[in-house]
């Protein structure tokens, strides 16, 4: 009887563990991730020439803040900390005056070095060392950004005329203090104390908890090189994300940006933004593709430490939007022709919903008066939302954008759909097709396109465009500059669709952010 006993619960214990497995919950690896949104001690002249004594006694202050930091995260559990683009030094110095802020840094993949334990091997890495005594110390995976610098000869082609190089640079530290992996920022953002690396880098570092990390910085995450390559030639699941990014609303504040990103490529982003809101910049998060644990704040100072758990994605894994995108029979939508003057393709729409072509052929006198006006700097068309729900088409060169809304209960808002395809050639020039629901800043046309970052209208819609390029970034901002997420989204009859029952809180973006990186 004993052993009939015994033989039972080991089947049952089998059979539950089983039904673990199936339903995910036990074979789901999880890591507590860590970034600091740092309000960093800045330079009172940063043009100004001072010795490395003096600059290394202004660093010191913000290590002395980033030490606290890693203290606190690792008494929370946390695996891996990420610290912020410029927060050791700051910004706005000339290609002279930065140079006592330089640590160096070997670029060598052969090279082995721990920093903390061997802190004579090189001059000049001093902060290095404390990063490395960080991580050491507090049994933490480290990744910060600072300033190196590079000696180059001559007869290097790409050498500058001083003789060195001068990199933006993102270092990570394992838990044993040991540099693991360093890399050096591609596409720079008006920073003209630093050169780009004559190739991109591709940086991985592998962690015991969650495989391989990848890492790029701030301005990189909006060019195909090096942020999407990498991604997708070396199948990174985790990003570390160093930044300093200035808000602009409505299509690239910090945290939906970040998220969207996250959310197109199906990866874990931990990424830590400086924190001063005078110049805009603040917007730190970690984010899952379907989650996110954000922090904005543009009214108060100091910073703010993020820890939070997450799952290990990896390449099989699945989320429950993913699923909706391909069971085409939970989505409920059949398709009807639709033929304009700048396209002619099959695209869905709910059962028993007419086509906007078939709005557009009621009569003239149905359709709202297109309109231009100025959004990220770039010349957009629009068409006003007006009334409790409707149905409006906006085409723009090829592309031609589609939305189905209805609102809760009209409020004395504007919003207005927007279309842009074209080359944006205002700090920064690339590519980019826009399809965009966005509340305007007043009553008037004229207002469409500006900041907001307030909105009480819920509105349920459907989005959807005929875009051009695979890599579109799904943007749902709500009220206070919060996220939001779609219900479902993906690729049908060569077109992106995102869909959204009732929003959280009050509407501020609702977009398809399309980057076509083969025509910057």
């Amino acid at each position: 009887m004993a052993y009939d006993m015994a033989d039972l619960c080991w089947k049952l214990s089998v059979c539950f563990f089983c039904s673990q497995v199936v339903s995910g919950r036990v074979e789901e690896a999880r890591y507590i991730a860590a970034v600091y949104e740092h309000e960093s001690i800045l330079s009172p002249d940063p043009t100004a020439l001072v010795d490395r004594r003096s600059a290394l006694q202004l660093m010191g202050r913000n290590l002395d803040i980033y030490e606290q930091q890693v203290v606190a995260a690792a008494r929370q559990g946390a695996q891996i900390i990420v610290f912020p683009e410029d927060g050791i030094h700051g910004f706005n110095f000339t290609r002279r005056s930065i140079y006592p802020y330089l640590d160096f840094v070997p670029h060598s993949r052969a090279m082995k070095w721990n920093p903390c334990r061997e802190m004579y091997l090189f001059n000049d890495t001093e902060v290095l060392q404390r990063l490395s005594c960080m991580a050491l110390n507090n049994k933490i995976f480290l990744v910060a950004n600072l300033g190196t610098k590079q000696p180059c000869a001559h007869t290097d082609p790409h050498c500058p005329s001083d003789g060195r190089y001068q990199f933006n640079t993102n270092v990570a530290f394992d838990d044993a203090g040991m540099l693991v992996a360093t890399y050096r920022k591609h596409n720079l953002y008006f920073e003209y104390a630093f050169d780009a690396p004559p190739e991109p880098d591709y940086k991985l570092f592998e962690t015991p908890f969650a495989g391989k990390f990848g890492m790029f910085t701030c301005f990189d995450i909006l060019f195909f090189e090096p942020a999407v390559k990498l991604i997708r030639q070396y199948n990174v699941k985790q990003v570390v994300y160093p930044t300093a990014w200035m808000n602009q609303l409505p299509l690239l504040s910090a945290v939906e940006f970040q998220q969207a990103f996250a959310t197109a490529f199906n990866i874990n982003i931990l990424a830590a933004n400086i924190h001063h809101p005078t110049l805009g910049m603040t917007g730190s998060g970690i984010y899952t593709p379907v989650k996110s644990f954000i922090y904005h704040n543009m009214e108060s100072y100091g910073g703010k430490l993020i820890v939070a758990e997450i799952p290990v994605i990896t390449t099989d894994y699945k989320t429950s939007l993913e699923s909706n995108e391909r069971l085409g029979e939970n989505l409920h939508y059949s398709c009807k022709t639709v033929t304009s003057a700048s396209m002619d393709d099959q695209v869905c729409f709910k059962e028993g919903q007419e086509t906007p072509a078939r709005v557009l052929e009621k009569g003239m006198e149905q359709l709202p008066p297109q309109f231009y006006a100025e959004m990220m700097y770039d010349n957009f068309t629009f068409v006003p939302v007006w009334g409790e729900k409707g149905e409006l088409q906006v085409c723009s060169n090829t592309l031609c954008c589609y939305l189905n809304y209805k609102r809760a209960v009209l409020t004395d808002e504007l919003y207005a759909l927007g279309v842009f395809d074209g080359l944006h050639t205002v700090h920064g020039t690339y590519y980019v097709q826009a399809c965009a629901l966005v509340k305007c800043g007043g009553l008037s046309f004229s207002t469409c396109g500006q900041e907001v970052t307030d909105a009480s209208a819920l509105i349920d819609f459907q989005l959807w465009g005929n875009m051009s390029t695979p890599y579109i970034f799904p943007l749902l901002l709500t009220s206070g500059i919060t996220l939001d997420f779609a219900d479902h989204m993906g690729w049908k009859n060569h077109h992106y669709f995102m869909s959204k029952n009732r929003t959280s809180s009050g509407l501020l973006t609702a977009a398809l952010y399309g980057r076509w990186y083969e025509k910057d």
